[in-house]
């Protein structure tokens, strides 16, 4: 025994039972009685209408057990060390006084500005003194262009 359901009310539609209707594109509608049927042909809206399921599911009529909210799970943090340092070296650097803090930062970039300058210094000796910039056609063997004094 196949049930069909009301395309108006959305109620059960028992064989034998209700109305058929048949649009010019060829779909099929289904009615459980000559209200429903009556009502869908003025374009009346489902929704609007108190005693259609739709109505009544969109405004959680007649709901008799309440559902209980899902459950979400708190997420749980989890303190672990990282690569390159331990947990308990985290936890010392977290722990300490701000100025200190501000300090050992200070201390770190002065180390690194003279490890930079040291390698720049040790780039600049070992360039050779005197030699000019040489541009790709001049190491081909072209001669070098001479520029205009004036336009």
């Amino acid at each position: 025994m196949k049930l069909e359901i009301c395309s108006f009310s959305g109620q059960k539609i028992y064989p034998a039972k209700g109305k058929t209707y048949v649009r010019i594109d060829s779909r099929t509608f289904r009615f459980i009685n000559g209200k429903s049927a009556s009502y869908f042909l003025q374009r009346l809206n489902p929704r609007k209408i108190r005693w259609t399921s739709i109505y009544r599911r969109l405004n959680k009529k007649g709901i008799t057990e309440e559902v209980q909210k899902k459950r979400s799970r708190k997420t749980v943090k989890h303190e672990r060390a990282i690569v390159g340092a331990s947990w308990d070296a985290i936890r010392a650097k977290r722990n300490q006084k701000p100025d200190a803090r501000a300090a050992a930062r200070q201390a770190a970039i002065t180390k690194s500005k003279e490890a930079k300058k040291a390698a720049a210094a040790a780039k600049k000796s070992a360039a050779p003194v005197g030699s000019q910039k040489i541009g790709k056609q001049q190491s081909k063997g072209h001669s070098a262009k001479i520029l205009p004094t004036s336009r």
